[in-house]
């Protein structure tokens, strides 16, 4: 068996600005396709795919779970659900 490398979210560090920033675009309503998309790039700076995998990844950090658990648990169902359709 190998040993897992060091989880960042495993430090005492708080989430960054960025992730607290992709959380909350995460909490808001969309009117739309195309205006969550919009958002990310305009008010985020970065591209949808790269927003996702930041989002993906908060999932399972344990920062974002107390930040946000209301957002991250109801992201993590939703993970679920498709993992188990596929």
């Amino acid at each position: 068996m190998t040993a897992r490398p060091p989880d960042p979210a495993d430090s005492a560090a708080p989430l960054s600005d960025q992730d607290r920033a992709v959380l909350a675009v995460e909490r808001r309503s969309w009117p739309g396709p195309g205006a969550k998309e919009r958002a990310i790039r305009e008010e985020l700076g970065i591209s949808p795919v790269r927003y996702y995998q930041l989002l993906n990844a908060l999932l399972d950090d344990r920062r974002a779970l107390e930040e946000d658990p209301v957002t991250v648990n109801r992201l993590r169902r939703v993970r679920d659900a498709r993992r188990g359709r596929r």
